[in-house]
């Protein structure tokens, strides 16, 4: 549970470090800075305990090497023999060692171990504990005659601290080891000051450092920053939005020339508002004139159509194509009429609560009849109900006929599956054919106007090339989406989503959008058997079974 929130925050600060130029150059300013000062400090620290050590330890050497010098002179010129004057001798001399120039140090006087005389001096140290920081590598080193042996060592305060051994002989007594204990206290003190002289200084530096990269990031960003609003109230409409030009450095010139970028793409976008709002105009007018003259070919072709059996045979004929054609056109003229609607932008959608698989069911089977024609079966699957959304029956009506002609045209002979389900927060439907299938190329294509895969392919069902256009543009009134997918050789599939709520249709598909055919037969796995919302298949002759 721990490991989880401690996951939100990580998600939140790396989402705003990607989305924050000013951040990103902060925070490395930050790591480059504190890596820096961390090695700097560290070198210095380093040269600095070095340099103290060295002279404190060179200065310890000095002494301590007089001084057990001066000591052995001072015992070569006694005249003491006797057992008691040698130990008055020792303890003179181990009296006058303890203190120099002021400063006490730490002294300890040990036996020799291959000392055989026969007479033993008492021995000891200044403080105790301090024998026990005389290794026996020490004791070593000075009985092998080692020239002034001395070591690091940490005394018994936990302080660190320097040993240094010297061999010295009582006259009469034999051979002796003096041992000279320096404290390095003060180094520390002086090494410990100077630490945090350079973290303060350090932190003291990082910190101008970032406010400095904060203040140039921000002034270097503004600009763009401002950019971007212009840049995004330019896109909402806002055609007259501009940059504010201050001063002649390149920030300035980007201002420039994002201001006269933008005013170029103003006269580009009205010029070009202006042309669609006149071809626009020119369809609607067109459309509209065309009809009454349309009105009066319709009625002089039904006329002829209906007394085609008493024309020869040719005049016939010709008759009959004139019919179809007319019919042909009425379409197109329809369709037109319809985009000019919807491009102007005055397209009405009246919303009721429709059952969604009724609507599919009507208009399966409506295409059954041409579908039989060509040898197409129409299988009609759906989930157990309710597949209810407020949608303008009419539109969604008309967007599932153009995918069942389409699917059905292109369907070479094969089945054509629909699948209708729905969830908490729309409804679908995925028409599905097995034929020649769409390239990417061609399902990126497949909406536009007047678009065909195969130009050369002769169009079976009527069709005016506007059909899936309008039908994408029908679902986005709805707020839903028509979506395709296709496969050389597999075929093609239409899904249609609309939202049930105005909370839209969410992230996740009610149904996959190239469903495989097995997939199909498993949406009407319910127990509940509903005539109307039930799985249902169309045969070839028209017949509908319940599954």
């Amino acid at each position: 549970m721990s490991v989880l929130r401690l996951a939100v925050p990580v998600r939140r600060g790396a989402r705003k470090w990607r989305r924050s130029m000013q951040l990103r150059v902060v925070s490395t300013v930050l790591v480059v800075g504190v890596l820096t000062v961390v090695v700097l400090g560290a070198v210095v620290v380093s040269q600095i305990r070095d340099g103290l050590v060295e002279t404190r330890v060179d200065r310890i050497l000095a002494e301590s090497a007089q001084d057990a010098a001066s000591a052995q002179e001072y015992i070569e010129s006694s005249t003491a023999a006797t057992p008691g004057d040698l130990q008055t001798l020792a303890n003179t001399v181990y009296e006058s060692l303890i203190t120099v120039s002021g400063e006490s140090r730490g002294l300890v006087l040990l036996q020799a171990e291959d000392n055989e005389t026969d007479l033993i001096l008492t021995t000891g140290a200044s403080d105790a504990a301090l024998v026990a920081v005389v290794s026996d590598e020490m004791r070593q080193a000075v009985a092998d005659g080692m020239t002034q042996p001395w070591q690091y060592v940490e005394l018994p305060d936990g302080l660190p601290g320097v040993v240094v051994g010297a061999p010295i002989r009582l006259r009469d007594a034999g051979d002796y080891e003096l041992y000279f204990v320096y404290s390095l206290e003060a180094e520390e003190e002086t090494l410990a000051l100077v630490e945090q002289a350079l973290v303060v200084g350090g932190a003291v530096l990082i910190g101008l450092v970032l406010l400095q990269a904060w203040f140039v990031t921000l002034q270097a960003l503004r600009p763009v920053r401002q950019a971007a609003r212009v840049a995004s109230r330019l896109a909402d409409g806002l055609l007259s939005e501009r940059m504010t030009v201050r001063g002649a450095d390149e920030m300035a010139t980007l201002a420039k020339t994002f201001n006269e970028m933008a005013e170029s793409l103003q006269r580009q976008i009205t010029r070009m508002e202006d042309l669609s709002r006149v071809q626009r105009r020119f369809v609607s007018d067109v459309s509209h004139e065309l009809r009454t003259p349309l009105t009066t070919i319709r009625i002089a072709a039904d006329l002829l159509y209906d007394a085609k059996d008493g024309f020869p045979p040719e005049v016939a004929r010709s008759a009959e194509l004139l019919n179809t054609q007319i019919d042909r056109f009425e379409l197109l003229l329809s369709d037109l009429l319809e985009m000019s609607r919807i491009d102007a932008g005055a397209a009405q959608l009246e919303f009721e609560d429709t059952e969604l698989a009724d609507i599919v069911a009507d208009e399966v089977e409506a295409i059954t009849p041409p579908a039989s024609d060509l040898g197409v079966e129409v299988r009609l699957w759906a989930t157990d109900g309710p597949h209810r959304a407020s949608i303008d029956r009419p539109r969604v009506s008309r967007i599932v006929r153009n995918l069942l002609s389409n699917a059905v045209e292109h369907a070479q002979g094969g089945p054509v599956d629909v699948g209708v389900a729905s969830n908490s927060r729309g409804v679908a439907v995925v028409v599905r054919d097995y034929g020649l299938g769409l390239t990417p190329h061609e399902v990126d294509r497949v909406f536009d106007r007047f678009w065909r895969a195969d130009p050369a392919r002769a169009r079976t069902m009527g069709g005016t090339g506007l059909g899936l256009s309008i039908a994408r543009e029908d679902a986005l009134l709805h707020e839903g989406r028509l979506e395709a997918w296709g496969s050389p050789g597999e075929g093609a599939a239409f899904r249609l989503s609309l939202p049930r709520t105005s909370r839209g249709l969410g992230t996740q598909p009610v149904l996959p959008l190239a469903m495989r055919p097995e997939e199909f037969p498993a949406l009407s796995t319910s127990g509940r058997r509903n005539p109307r919302r039930t799985p249902r298949t169309v045969g070839l002759d028209g017949t509908r079974s319940d599954a």
